[in-house]
Formats: C-alpha cells, structure tokens, sequence
C-alpha cells in the first residue's frame, strides 16, 4: 500500500524569527498559530492537525465578532450570511478563517500570504486580501490590506483573535483563578453595553466600576466577553492593551490608528476543550454588529485598498 504524506490540517507551517521572537502562521486562515520571547508562549498555541479550540490566533475579516441574525443591508442591498454561532443566531468573525491562503513571499523574520475573497451570497464584493507578518526586535507586526477589485463599494472591518497566554497552561475552571492573578490594561474611556446576544445596545463611560481597566487591574471581576471603544493613543498612533503575567512578562496586543477598539474575553464558563489557557484581547477596526449600525464600518472604494497594521510585543520585567 501506498503511504500518502499528508500535509497538517492546518495546512503549511510559516515559521519566522527574528532575536528573541518567533512565530509560526499557517496556511489556513493565515491564522497566527505561535508566538513566543525567549522561548515563552506569548499566546495558546493548539495542535497543527486539530481544529483551532476559540478562534486562536485568527483574523477576522470581512467583519470581526458578530452580525444580529447574519443579515445587514449595504447601499440600498440586504443580504443574508449563513448563521454559524446558532445558540445566540449570528454569524460570527467572517470568512478569512476558513479557507487555505496562497503563500507570495517567505523570508527568514517576514512571510505574506493573499486570500481572494470567495463568491458568497452574504458577501458578494471581490476582495483581495493580503497579511505580511513581519517580526523585528519590537515584536511582530502585522499587515492586513485588503483591495477592492470589484466595480461597487465593499464593507470592511479587521481584528485579530489571539487568546494571550497566561503563563499557567491550565485547563478548565481553574484557568479562571489563574487570570485573576494576572492584570490587564485597556486603554478606553467607553464601554459597549449589551444584550444577551452579545450585540451592542449602546455605550457608557469606564469610570467607577469593573470596566475601567486603564491603568494595570487585576482580573478578579471575571467573566468579561466585552468591547471597549474611544481607545488612547500614543504619540506614535499606536493603541495597546497589555497582560501583565505573576512571571513577569508584559504582553501588549494593539494596533495603529484604524484600530477603534478592543474585546476582551475571559472564556469563564466555556467547555474545557474550548478554553485557552489565557484571554482573548481583541483590537479591532470596528465592534460587534458594524455591518448594521454602520458604527467604525469601512467603506473601501473600487480600486482602492484599506490597511491596517497591528502589533504584538514582550517584555519581561
């Protein structure tokens, strides 16, 4: 019998280094699979041949997080996405994930990998969508352009899912109590109320109460699944959210100035299998349900491209 040798599920492993980083993104989804300084996990990896536990590492495009029903109307036009978180009836996190990327360009510390949107009834618009992962001794940076190459205007919004690793690699409930004694930094002055859809009913100030986590706080006012909007940014345009681990290292996730704002989520309650030892911070160029409110949505033209770069840094104190 003929021993075929199959690639891993997850498709071709990119690995890239540069100092004290490394990193490996995969074939499908170009989805950022690890993420280690100096050899410590800065995000929950998974197994290559398994499915990806909670959206680790994805990007999340044409549109992060949710769309009330799958349905949303666009210049005159209503179209239907197909309903895959079916406990709450959304769609949920776009399509970048699901399918295989063409890798352009490998190098020893950049790869860059191109997607062309599919034909989906729920999102007709011909994207071309390219991700260069580059790593430097300031982290990785990430490159998410995405260009229009069709004749009508394209809805758009981008975010990347990494779960940050909390430095414990537990499992289950006791992940809880092991975020607790971590904390985290968002820098927003707006925190997204919402239903028990999780779709945003309106907005409200961080000050005096569990939401305000602009300057270091420790997660013991768990669960979060939650989105901060009006984010700071630094003189050089970047916004960033930091854990701080009991071992010391510092891990911040952010972007440039297209990022308008951050979800968090702590994973309490979730099934084992599908808690990541760690949380999900989130930045992300528009929050839950934008194809309908229209709130941080992009518009990008025919023959036009919108970027954005996003960043993910260490430092060990």
């Amino acid at each position: 019998m003929t021993t075929i040798a199959l690639p891993p599920r997850t498709g071709q492993q990119f690995t890239i280094s540069h100092g004290a980083y490394t990193a490996v993104v995969t074939e499908l989804g170009a989805t950022l699979r690890t993420l280690t300084y100096q050899g410590k996990d800065m995000i929950v990896s998974w197994d290559q041949n398994k499915t990806v536990p909670c959206s680790n590492g994805e990007l999340l495009i044409p549109f992060p997080n949710r769309i009330e029903d799958g349905v949303y109307s666009f210049e005159g036009k209503t179209y239907t996405l197909p309903i895959d978180e079916h406990e709450k009836h959304n769609a949920i996190h776009g399509y970048g994930y699901r399918a295989f990327w063409k890798m352009e360009s490998l190098d020893g510390d950049q790869v860059t990998l191109m997607w062309r949107a599919g034909t989906m009834k729920g999102y007709p618009f011909d994207l071309i969508v390219r991700a260069t992962y580059t790593l430097s001794d300031d982290g990785l940076q990430l490159n998410v352009s995405a260009t229009n190459n069709d004749d009508v205007d394209a809805p758009w919004a981008a975010a990347i899912h990494p779960w940050i690793a909390n430095g414990f690699n537990g499992y289950g409930d006791e992940i809880d109590e092991q975020n607790a004694q971590c904390q985290v930094i968002i820098p927003a002055r707006t925190h997204v109320t919402v239903n028990d859809r999780l779709l945003p009913t309106g907005t409200e100030p961080v000050e005096g109460g569990k939401y305000n986590l602009r300057q270091p706080t420790a997660l013991t006012d768990q669960p979060f699944d939650d989105a901060w909007t009006d984010v700071e940014y630094d003189r050089d345009g970047k916004t960033m959210a930091t854990l701080i681990r009991p071992d010391g290292l510092a891990i911040s996730v952010g972007g440039d100035e297209t990022i308008t704002s951050f979800q968090m989520c702590t994973g309490t309650g979730f099934a084992p299998e599908t808690h990541p030892a760690g949380v999900a911070i989130e930045p992300q160029s528009a929050y839950a349900n934008a194809f309908n409110t229209g709130i941080d949505l992009t518009v990008i033209r025919p023959g036009e491209t919108s970027s954005t770069n996003f960043y993910m840094q260490a430092e060990q104190h």
